[in-house]
């Protein structure tokens, strides 16, 4: 079905290779995950497939590509979108039009379909993907969930024998993602639809697919296998297997399931109740009452109140479309309360302007994109001291903190979703900010770089800074927060100290909590720390 042979792609202006002798077999039917860290190819690998690489990015592509019979260099993306359908990490890039059904005909007219036809295929697909009731919907109102499947559902009418997929749970809840990805399984399953997708949070994915594909970057080999034979060769693994490599456990566990059998001879399960200090009560920095706040007459935030105060990390977790993102706006003062007041390091964000907010508050969007113009990374960060009048210095322990010396001079919209991430990361604390708020840091991260993240937060709280992550990763949170804020259409509905309400939550709770159903354990090593 697919098939690569010595491979090698160079982006434009570039002098060493992304992709390098690549050689690779997809067989019909299969259900494959690449993994690899951020910056490897992956996005690169999987734009191969439809003609965007070369035709798109430009650059120079060496080797031999067959895609169902086709060679997508030569079809170019047009050509081959009825063979391959292709879902963007960013699902909003994808949409034309303003409705759901009207999405999904586009495509169809565009391939000059007869209507009988057309309205054939989109009864399948609102029936396959369960969106039935979104038919007349605004994509605008949708959440990032049925974003996600009316997507897929727009490629489907095109009837593609191969849907490839770059990170499609990336920016989803736990529950919007197990939704997308239990209708991949069933299009594999029941319809023989080859399905290639890339995934940085393995824990989701694992267990649903046939083969796994590393692709270790820097010129070196790739690795194919089951999920068993080739996780033991990461250098890193989602929680889960992480636990039964150290213990020895085989065949490694790729489910909650699986990893029960081995609780009998897990002594840490055993380990007393550890005494966890009280906290010290620092100053408040954050001080909302009664916040409200609506688009358009839809309430989007309904009797907020929290505080946070110094060296707190706060992790803002809930469904897709609860308000986790309309609330750091208004923290920010991007956006203002209807009713109720939201205080900043002392500032009501309702009587100063924003230029005064962020000189206290540094924030990262989920779009790092929005953040980056400059034409190197070094001037990214140039530009954000110059701004905030402070004095030069050098940036370089900063960048490195983030693994981003390399890029200095790299124009910062050539490098992968992850490394821009890290560089709008990097150019808001440049500005050196008190209060720090991240709009799903972990979109594009490899799980070494979520750990370089984690040391970041822990430093940030060491020296007195309020932080707030707004995020879908409950593994973020399990190992990070200090303290877990759960939204639900717009209201606060659990808040409390990360233990207590992630040991007591169905969905927002680690995959080791999942498995031992104890509140003393959340992550690896608090499993590996009391085992004797």
């Amino acid at each position: 079905m697919i098939h690569l042979q010595h491979v090698t792609y160079y982006y434009p202006e570039t002098h060493a290779p992304v992709l390098n002798n690549l050689n690779l077999d997809i067989a019909d039917g299969e259900f494959v995950l690449l993994v690899g860290p951020s910056g490897c190819g992956k996005s690169t690998l999987l734009r191969c497939l439809n003609g965007l690489v070369p035709h798109f990015y430009g650059g120079k592509l060496q080797g031999q590509i067959e895609v169902a019979g086709f060679d997508p260099t030569a079809q170019e993306p047009r050509g081959m979108s009825s063979v391959v359908g292709f879902v963007f990490q960013d699902p909003e890039t994808q949409f034309v039009v303003d409705t759901v059904e009207s999405e999904l005909v586009f495509a169809m007219e565009n391939a000059n379909l007869p209507q009988p036809l057309m309205r054939k295929r989109v009864e399948e697909v609102l029936d396959q993907l369960g969106i039935a009731h979104l038919r007349q919907r605004r994509i605008s109102t949708l959440s990032g969930g049925e974003k996600q499947r009316v997507t897929i559902a727009a490629i489907l009418t095109l009837q593609p024998r191969i849907i490839v997929l770059d990170e499609p749970t990336s920016q989803l809840d736990p529950q919007a993602a197990e939704e997308v990805l239990t209708i991949l399984q069933k299009l594999n399953s029941d319809l023989g639809m080859t399905v290639v997708l890339s995934e940085h949070r393995l824990e989701r994915v694992v267990q649903y697919v046939d083969r796994m594909l590393y692709l270790p970057g820097a010129g070196k080999a790739l690795v194919s296998g089951t999920p068993q034979q080739v996780l033991p060769q990461l250098p890193w693994a989602p929680p889960l297997v992480d636990l039964g490599r150290r213990l020895g456990w085989h065949p490694l566990p790729l489910t909650i399931k699986e990893a029960r059998k081995h609780l009998a001879d897990l002594p840490a399960a055993r380990a007393p109740h550890s005494t966890v200090p009280a906290p010290i009560q620092m100053a408040v920095t954050i001080d909302i009452n009664n916040l409200w706040y609506a688009y358009n007459g839809h309430p989007a935030l309904k009797g907020v109140s929290f505080q946070a105060r110094q060296g707190e990390i706060i992790a803002l977790m809930g469904r897709n479309g609860s308000g986790k993102s309309t609330l750091l706006k208004q923290l920010v003062g991007l956006l203002q309360p209807q009713r109720g007041q939201v205080l900043v390091a002392g500032l009501d964000t309702r009587q100063v302007d924003a230029d005064a907010i962020i000189k206290q508050v540094g924030y990262v969007p989920q779009n790092p994109n929005s953040l980056l113009f400059a034409e190197t990374v070094d001037e990214e960060i140039a530009f954000t001291r110059h701004n905030h009048h402070l004095s030069d210095h050098d940036d370089g322990p900063l960048l490195d903190s983030l693994q981003l010396g390399e890029f200095r001079q790299r124009y910062p919209r050539d490098l992968s979703v992850g490394e821009r991430q890290r560089v709008a990361l990097a150019a808001i604390l440049a500005a050196e900010p008190q209060i720090i708020l991240l709009d799903e840091p972990t979109r594009g991260l490899d799980y070494a770089q979520k750990e370089l993240l984690s040391a970041f937060l822990r430093r940030e709280k060491s020296v007195g800074h309020t932080v707030i992550l707004a995020t879908h990763d409950v593994e973020l949170a399990a190992v990070a927060a200090d303290r877990v804020i759960i939204l639900g259409d717009g209201e606060v509905v659990v808040d409390g100290p990360t233990r207590a309400v992630m040991t007591q939550s169905m969905v927002f709770s680690s995959q080791i909590n999942k498995l031992l159903h104890d509140d003393r354990f959340l992550t690896v090593s608090d499993i590996l720390r009391d085992a004797p």
